[in-house]
């Protein structure tokens, strides 16, 4: 890194806040012992669990959906009476819940909360899963119909009067007044996904965006250029942007990098397990949704890329286990990683450790502040703080060389701009 200095100005596109989010644990399971994924309630466990995530001092957690998961409405309303601050994110499919049914049981749980709730739509990106809830609707239609779906959840949370509806995909006579939610306002809703279905829909309607193919950061800005762009033209306000990660961190960059190779191994020994003991044989399934086929795609011609991405957890499971691009190295490499996301605009970020309880209380111990205390540095002085500029990471002269060399070009367009009349 010598010789290459990080420039102490904030680009123009960083967020000025972020907010942290995790997905909800249910039991210990994870790609590291796969034989307990698709197990049921450890109870215990998940009150350990949620009560970590709070006491880490994440802001929300996801609860995910499936056709044989937990049902994520009754694990957020759970959730939502064990913590205090913690906003319990609802995943939820169109396609199985009538959006008015959905809108109140959102409001009945923003009523419970007090005002935590967020919800995440899910369109469905896998043919098989959505058959398994009677949903033969081909992908496009998926996604029309949750544009649809959106625009009645924020009718019925707001709409003074009863209203009727006739559309391409929901019908009804005289609904309303709805339920309110806690502020009598929308709760925010966001939507994901890598096909141009979603980023149509995604950043035309939704509050928040997100992203989780794990790609490069170059790749990343140009995806929230689109985002924004595709907002403009609606008329609607710039969504907030979501990624994810799965950091792996230890005190110093040799030490994340041996817990990285073991879990690597581990996590392939029980892809490998899981694909025998469920599909009677041994291969890896193609991904039928475009956010994982990009991820596998990159994954598999990039290991290691930007200052501490690494793809080594997809490569030895194939993608199972869903969004698995890995944040490698010391506590100070994975915040400044996390802070390079939010210099192109990133404002939430999703982060969920393979060693599940453990690493959400390592996170909150040693990650959430540095970041935290970065963001607070550059509010209080109009300035970024030492800590990208000295992390580690890779090492690689070649990144932080590409963030002078945009710092020196928007420095000098700044310079040679006209002067606003």
């Amino acid at each position: 890194m010598t010789g290459h200095v990080l420039g102490a100005a904030i680009p123009d596109t960083a967020a000025d806040q972020v907010e942290f989010v995790s997905l909800t644990g249910y039991n210990p399971g994870s790609e590291l012992n796969g034989a307990a994924r698709g197990g049921g309630f450890d109870l215990p466990f998940y009150r350990r669990y949620v009560a970590a995530l709070e006491e880490a001092g994440f802001d929300y957690t996801l609860n995910g959906y499936g056709s044989s998961t937990a049902d994520s409405f009754i694990v957020s309303a759970a959730t939502g009476q064990l913590t205090e601050r913690l906003k319990p994110i609802v995943a939820l499919r169109p396609n199985h819940t009538f959006p008015l049914v959905a809108a109140q049981k959102l409001a009945t749980l923003d009523q419970l909360t007090q005002g935590r709730a967020v919800v995440h739509l899910i369109s469905g990106g896998i043919d098989v899963e959505q058959r398994k809830h009677g949903d033969y609707e081909p992908k496009a239609r998926r996604y029309a119909r949750t544009s649809e779906f959106i625009d009645l959840l924020r009718r019925a949370w707001t709409e003074p009067e009863p209203f009727s509806f006739a559309g391409e995909f929901y019908k009804f006579d005289d609904f309303g007044p709805g339920f309110r939610t806690y502020s009598g306002e929308s709760i925010p809703i966001s939507i994901g996904g890598q096909s141009d279905e979603a980023f149509e829909v995604g950043a035309a309607k939704a509050d928040w965006f997100t992203f989780n193919a794990g790609e490069s950061i170059d790749q990343v800005r140009k995806d929230i250029e689109r985002v924004h762009g595709i907002a403009a033209r609606a008329g609607r306000p710039d969504p907030r942007i979501w990624v994810t990660f799965r950091p792996i961190i230890a005190p110093t960059d040799k030490q994340a990098w041996e817990k990285a190779f073991d879990y690597a191994a581990r996590a392939g020994q029980s892809a490998e397990a899981f694909r025998a003991l469920f599909l009677g044989k041994s291969k890896v399934i193609a991904p039928e949704s475009a956010g994982a086929q990009r991820q596998q795609e990159y994954a598999t011609a990039h290991e290691s890329y930007d200052r501490a991405s690494w793809s080594g957890i997809i490569r030895a499971t194939g993608g199972a286990g869903g969004a698995s691009t890995a944040l490698v190295g010391s506590y100070e490499t994975v915040a400044a990683a996390i802070l390079d996301q939010i210099d192109v605009g990133a404002s939430i970020v999703s982060i969920r450790g393979f060693d599940t309880l453990n690493d959400v209380v390592d996170y909150g111990r040693h990650l959430l502040p540095l970041v935290r205390q970065e963001i607070a540095h550059r509010k209080a002085t109009g300035q970024r703080g030492d800590l990208q500029r000295n992390a580690s990471g890779f090492g690689r002269a070649d990144f932080l060389a590409a963030h002078d060399a945009a710092a020196s070009a928007a420095a000098n367009a700044a310079e040679t701009a006209p002067a606003a009349r």
